[in-house]
């Protein structure tokens, strides 16, 4: 019986040895499994951050991954990838995989060869700052608007009245920023947001944000990523040590290991349309 894939992404590995399950017929070529990984792969549930991409080498023989995807496997023998698994991450009866997608298949390309997997590093290092950065950006949002409740939302990982957590619809992360999109409709004014105040002081509240952005990038914090075990479906937490507190928060992608690899963070807060909150986060690397 396959074993869930082993992955080794959390503590910033980017080469590893493996083994490959297995190869698997796909639209545009094939999709590799392999029992342990460096790749991490987008999320078929919460896709905010995209699969790495890199390579895997067998024997002399190289080809391109042009992107990890989840994979699991039904206790029926059921194979599916991304976008075609039919349940949530994590569901009983299904073992969970990391899929590299590869267009080319050599013959040498097959189960139980040898494989070494490497990651293209200067992606990975982009997307972690996005994000990074994108964290950051949104705990720096609740704080600039805690003062906009009447009723008590729920906290967020700072203990701050938790924005993010009731108005967030999309967050999508790319190489050193992030895109998020907050509903400001009816269910959020009666759960006590003031969204008439917020937008009359947009831009206020975008000073607050970038201004508590720069204090947190001066404080050059540790940032790391806690696990719970080893494979692909154990949880994980982003933690970062900032001067107001520790947040820890669930959360399956990669990271900065330091504050100190961005020279700046800043966001601008779009309200074009009054019942959505578009707000951009900018990663500049030191």
């Amino acid at each position: 019986m396959t074993s869930a894939t082993i992955v080794t992404f959390p503590s910033g590995s980017l080469v590893e040895s493996a083994r490959v399950v297995g190869v698997h017929p796909a639209d545009g070529g094939a999709v590799v499994v392999l029992d342990r990984t460096p790749f991490h792969p987008v999320d078929h549930t919460w896709p905010d951050q995209p699969g790495d991409r890199g390579s895997l080498r067998v024997d002399d023989v190289e080809v391109a991954v042009t992107e990890a995807v989840m994979a699991a496997v039904s206790d029926e023998g059921e194979v599916a990838f991304g976008a075609d698994i039919p349940v949530k991450r994590g569901a009983e009866g299904w073992t969970w995989l990391v899929g590299h997608r590869i267009e080319a298949v050599p013959s040498v390309l097959a189960a139980g060869a040898a494989a070494e997997a490497a990651v293209d590093a200067a992606h990975r290092a982009g997307l972690s700052r996005g994000h990074t950065a994108c964290h950051l950006a949104s705990l720096a949002l609740d704080l600039s608007v805690a003062d906009l409740w009447r009723k008590d939302p729920g906290s967020d990982a700072l203990g701050t009245p938790d924005f993010e957590g009731r108005a967030n619809q999309t967050s999508f992360i790319h190489e050193d920023g992030a895109v998020d999109e907050y509903r400001l409709g009816k269910s959020l004014r009666k759960a006590g947001f003031d969204t008439e105040g917020f937008a009359a002081s947009l831009a206020e509240r975008e000073d607050r944000i970038n201004a508590q952005l720069a204090a947190w990038v001066a404080s050059g914090a540790p940032s790391r990523i806690d696990v719970e075990g080893e494979t692909i479906v154990d949880r994980r937490r982003w933690v970062c040590e900032l001067p107001e507190g520790t947040p820890s928060i669930l959360c399956g992608g990669t990271h900065a290991s330091s504050l100190a690899e961005f020279a700046s963070i800043t966001v601008t807060l779009d309200l074009s349309d009054p019942q959505l909150l578009v707000m951009t986060t900018s990663a500049v690397p030191a």
